[in-house]
């Protein structure tokens, strides 16, 4: 793939399978706990199966994520970093705000093992856990327009 983001590549190579784990399970986590969230915050509801759907999936894509993050840092950023084999300014956007999804997932685990906001209140823990799918979808969304463009337009090659 000469003129594609490692992002892209990575989603494109031995398909379905790489898609299915790297874009498909953390986007479906984050849809689920965005839809969940969105019951839990209309209806009140903090104990219903809407809160331990949320609950089961913001533990789940916390650990799920942590372990692309790890994988993709050893098999991937490490390597093209030490090789210089980066293909320019947008390929390591995409991946850096890729992999920057592990804070608010990794946020999501903390808060729902109660490892951290234990004394808060469920309305205040409610935010935060919106913050978190907020920040998680952002950086999702930051990752796949910079991983869909080709990294040769900044160095005039693409056009």
């Amino acid at each position: 793939m000469g003129n594609a983001t490692h992002y892209m590549e990575l989603l494109a190579s031995h398909q379905p399978w790489q898609l299915i784990i790297f874009m498909a399970i953390p986007v479906i986590c984050a849809e689920t706990l965005a839809i969940t969230e969105f019951i839990i915050l209309y209806s009140r509801n903090f104990t219903g199966t809407s809160k331990r759907i949320n609950k089961f999936t913001g533990i789940f894509a916390g650990i799920y994520f942590t372990g692309i993050f790890l994988y993709l840092l050893f098999q991937a950023v490490i390597p093209l970093t030490t090789s210089g084999t980066w293909r320019g300014p947008f390929d390591v956007i995409a991946v850096l705000f890729y992999l920057s999804g592990v804070i608010p997932f990794g946020g999501l685990f903390l808060l729902e093992t109660g490892i951290v906001g234990k004394k808060k209140s469920e309305s205040d823990k409610l935010k935060l856990h919106a913050i978190f799918v907020s920040i998680f979808l952002v950086v999702a969304h930051i990752a796949m327009i910079f991983g869909m463009l080709n990294p040769e337009l900044l160095s005039g090659g693409g056009m």
